[in-house]
């Protein structure tokens, strides 16, 4: 799925450019050695976000297949995954862990090659990050999960999906729809490039240095990510798949094809929105969503 495109639509150069506020981190290798010591676990720690005090139960770094995997929890019950887009990281959600916290365990997951968690040594493979995800449930011992995927989290959700059916009692997908290839927008693959680093300058806003910046960029390119008909009908998870009406960076007749195909789907979308359909319209996501998990949209 494409990176995040909410903010602004500008015109450059007389061709259609989707602006947005996307971030990444990717840790250079001297500085993945020492992740263990820089993010140990923190329990019980409190983080200030936005004006709220967010109770931070625990954080840590893991290697799972060969990969540092950086997670948070917040909260206490059944578990909620919230999957970040691409080039963003767990900041990109903590608007959101106040309100979900109350009635949710919360897992907020630097997804491979961003954040916390290690960078890309290999070309961008959306299963790839499903398979660290799906380690790094395993390895919590989590049964029965919620999930929320943004934009590329919403297209590592449909691998997960696919690779471990029942592990996801139910999911959103905002943005994405588990199909999308980057050589499809030529435009995008050229906006989101270093070249154009002067008009990106919100990344460094989460990246650490420009070396990570790079790397996602470059990465770009590589993103691609596609289902058959057979996939997509064995998806037994309940799905609400999240659009805004503006979004041209997710082709209208994929998602018609997935929500057509999964047997449990729902398809919400929201008028005059675009690619962040959920930091646009985030009391009414929030309230949906809560609606959602609990089974209120099952005779929708």
């Amino acid at each position: 799925m494409p990176p995040d495109t909410s903010r602004f639509i500008k015109t450059l150069s007389r061709k259609r450019i989707i602006y947005s506020p996307l971030a990444a981190i990717i840790k250079e290798d001297d500085q993945i050695l020492n992740m263990k010591l820089i993010y140990l676990p923190a329990i019980f720690a409190c983080i200030i976000q936005n004006g709220n005090t967010q109770a931070l139960k625990k954080s840590e770094a893991v290697i799972l297949n060969g990969h540092y995997v950086y997670y948070e929890i917040y909260g206490k019950g059944e578990p909620l995954l919230l999957l970040h887009g691409y080039t963003l990281s767990t900041k990109s959600w903590e608007p959101f862990v106040e309100e979900y916290s109350k009635n949710y365990e919360v897992y907020l997951v630097d997804l491979q090659g961003h954040g916390k968690s290690g960078a890309f040594k290999e070309n961008l493979s959306i299963k790839s990050v499903a398979k660290d995800v799906d380690a790094l449930i395993k390895y919590l011992n989590l049964k029965n999960i919620h999930a929320v995927g943004y934009s590329y989290g919403g297209d590592v959700l449909f691998q997960l999906a696919l690779m471990h059916p029942g592990i996801i009692k139910s999911m959103i997908s905002i943005g994405a729809c588990g199909i999308w290839q980057a050589k499809q927008f030529p435009e995008l693959i050229e906006f989101f490039s270093f070249n154009n680093i002067r008009n990106l300058s919100w990344m460094y806003d989460h990246q650490p240095n420009e070396n990570q910046i790079r790397l996602i960029l470059e990465q770009f390119p590589n993103y691609d990510i596609v289902m058959s008909d057979e996939e997509i009908r064995s998806i037994g998870t309940n799905t609400l798949i999240v659009l805004g009406d503006k979004d041209d960076s997710v082709p209208l007749e994929n998602v018609l094809r997935v929500k057509k195909n999964i047997p449990h789907s729902y398809l919400w979308i929201l008028p005059n929105t675009g690619h962040g359909a959920h930091n646009e319209n985030k009391e009414e996501f929030v309230k949906k969503s809560y609606a959602f998990f609990q089974g209120q949209w099952a005779d929708k």
